[in-house]
């Protein structure tokens, strides 16, 4: 009887962990794997502005990584619109539009 006592004085064999308390355990190790955006500099910002006016003065493809707190996401498409004012971008994508915010984006080439 003695073997199954550890340091807490609790046998070993009547531990368990409530269904609410393990999904609350995943949920915060999957909020620890979150990461921050990336400043850029000037001229990573520059180029990224530069690229999208390329795409938009000629119509051709651009391939944006946009930022996302647990994975980055790979957008292609044709710049199709510049909003300034709400600094986002209109770009059409195979069949349909969206709207990106230039905050969101990391990286920009033809």
């Amino acid at each position: 009887m003695r073997s199954r006592l550890k340091e807490n004085g609790l046998y070993e064999t009547s531990r368990m962990i409530m269904p609410e308390h393990r999904e609350a355990w995943l949920a915060q190790c999957e909020q620890q794997k979150r990461r921050g955006k990336p400043d850029l500099d000037d001229q990573e910002i520059q180029q990224i502005s530069e690229v999208l006016v390329e795409s938009y003065s000629s119509s051709r493809t651009v391939d944006l990584v946009l930022f996302s707190p647990f994975d980055d996401e790979d957008v292609s498409g044709i710049v199709v619109g510049l909003n300034t004012s709400h600094h986002r971008v209109k770009l059409m994508l195979e069949e349909e539009y969206r709207w990106i915010q230039l905050a969101e984006i990391i990286s920009a080439s033809v």
